[in-house]
Order: structure tokens, then sequence, then C-alpha cells
């Protein structure tokens, strides 16, 4: 998150590849592409469904990237998205809201945020549990596979 109201966020899905799909489509361009293509195409469909607030404003968040990669092995793919929105903040207490239906978790993801040098989170709420460090100012999270999510997600924090 930047003072500037823009907002950059970076979602983890790790997976376990049994068959090895994705290590075999990395070694194909063309078809990799695709894949790439349609993971995106389907993270920005959920995220046209949510309703997402700064300071009470709507705004929109937009898939700009998608990646893919590996942890120790062909069988533990993981799909990176990288995702942008903006929202104007203002000096002292900022509140972000996402509302979305409530939902399983078919993957294990992780989420990150990095607050500006300036802002600390004052409260948050995933309905998992979240870490807070940096001086307050970087939170994430891990949701696993087969955890209830959704409904709301809510971060206070304050620009001094």
């Amino acid at each position: 998150m930047h003072e500037s109201g823009l907002i950059d966020q970076i979602v983890i899905f790790d997976y376990f590849d049994y068959d090895g799909f994705y290590w075999h489509l990395v070694k194909d361009h063309v078809k990799l592409s695709r894949e790439i293509e349609l993971l995106s195409s389907n993270m920005q469909y959920f995220l046209d469904k949510e309703e997402v607030f700064i300071n009470g404003s709507r705004t929109y968040p937009r898939v700009v990237s998608t990646d893919l990669g590996f942890r120790g092995g062909p069988e533990y793919p993981y799909i990176v998205f990288y995702i942008v929105f903006r929202g104007e903040l203002r000096d002292g207490v900022n509140v972000y809201e996402n509302r979305y239906d409530e939902e399983i978790a078919e993957y294990d993801y992780t989420v990150s945020w990095f607050l500006p040098h300036n802002a600390r989170v004052l409260k948050a709420d995933f309905k998992v549990p979240y870490r807070v460090d940096c001086d307050g100012r970087v939170l994430s999270f891990t949701v696993f596979k087969g955890t209830r999510i959704g409904g709301r997600e809510l971060i206070v924090f304050k620009l001094k």
C-alpha cells in the first residue's frame, strides 16, 4: 500500500499437483501462456464479484500479472496473482473492507499487506489468524484448504 492510495496485493495459491500438469505445462510456452491467461481471467472473475471499499468508497481490484513457480519439486506448484487497486487515504484512521460470499477454500493461499512506513495496523478481521510485523505495517495471513472464508475482511489502520 502506498501513501497515494495505490494498493499492490500479492496472492499466492499453493497446490499439490500429483499428475505434474503444471510441470509439463512450463515446457510448452504456448500452453503455459494460455493457462496463465485463463488463471488471470478466473481470478479477475472472482475479484469482480467482491465489493471492496477504502474509507467507504468502492474500488475495483484488477489482476495485472500472474506467475507460476514451484516449491522444491514438480508436484508443488504455486500461482502468484499481482493485484492492484486504489483508494483515497487520509491522515488518521483508515478502513479497508472487502465483502464477498462465504465459501470453502479449495487451495492453500497466502496474502500479505505492506502498509506505508508511516502506517500502523490497529485491528483486522479475516476469520483466520493473521500476523502483524515490522512495527505494525506488515500484515499477513494464510488460508488453508477446507477453511470457511468470506463474508467480510477488514483492516483498520492509522496513517501518522
